[in-house]
């Protein structure tokens, strides 16, 4: 029945309705998987949410495990993202252009949010950071690149991962509205959400920053990680 669906010449994606929510469902299930949690317990024998900011994201990784294995989880957390996302267009091949995009920008969303809000950590997670870029690259590398240039200049410039990643975030619809104005308003819609669940998600952050506790990569090397602070 699957291939049939596939199959019929130009599907519209509602009549194939069954299928992308299964789509949905299994990126949302794939973006669950808590790689930093499982690899912290593997190779340090800790628990991530204990450690620094308490997050299970690759910058909280890298205080608990190091530069290697916290590069290792932001990889694994990115394909989170890309994989389910890049699938679809070969999936359904029949579907026209933009449905497949919609498609496209769901299941990216479905796999962001499960990684924020996990099912196997009752519903708690990460900040969406990596699994969502792994979604925009997926649907446009020149998206992609400006976010990335933004969160470079933005790291060197502050020391902080976090005001990185949230300018990175805000940048993603703008460069999206820059590059195609309103002609992919879906694909600005879902820019837009990332946007919004990336601040929302990095809000404890904004705090400590404003507090003047928040971490800086600028601070001298080889000091011991703090002890974890609650996160949102």
């Amino acid at each position: 029945m699957f291939l049939a669906v596939l199959a019929a010449p130009e599907t519209p994606l509602l009549l194939a309705g069954a299928w992308s929510w299964v789509a949905i469902g299994l990126a949302y299930l794939v973006g669950g998987i808590p790689f930093g949690l499982i690899l912290a317990r593997v190779v340090k024998g800790v628990d991530i949410r204990s450690i620094g900011s308490g997050n299970i994201g690759a910058t909280n990784a890298i205080r608990a495990m190091g530069r290697k294995w916290g590069y290792l989880v932001f990889a694994l957390d990115f394909l989170k993202g890309l994989l389910p996302t890049w699938s679809i267009q070969f999936l359904f091949t029949t579907s026209s252009r933009e449905d497949v995009e919609l498609l496209q920008i769901l299941v990216g969303a479905a796999a962001t949010l499960g990684h924020c809000y996990s099912p196997y950590l009752g519903f708690t997670g990460g900040k969406g950071v990596a699994t969502g870029c792994g979604g925009i690259l997926a649907l446009s590398w020149p998206t992609f690149v400006a976010g990335g240039l933004v969160w470079l200049a933005t790291r060197l410039g502050t020391g902080y991962a976090g005001l990185a990643s949230i300018l990175m975030g805000v940048a993603f619809p703008v460069a999206v509205a820059v590059q195609h104005g309103t002609e992919r308003r879906a694909m600005l819609a879902g820019a837009t959400a990332l946007a919004a669940l990336i601040v929302w998600r990095h809000r404890s952050n904004i705090q400590r920053m404003l507090a003047g506790t928040e971490p800086n990569a600028r601070k001298k090397r080889g000091e011991p990680p703090p002890a974890a602070r609650p996160h949102g």
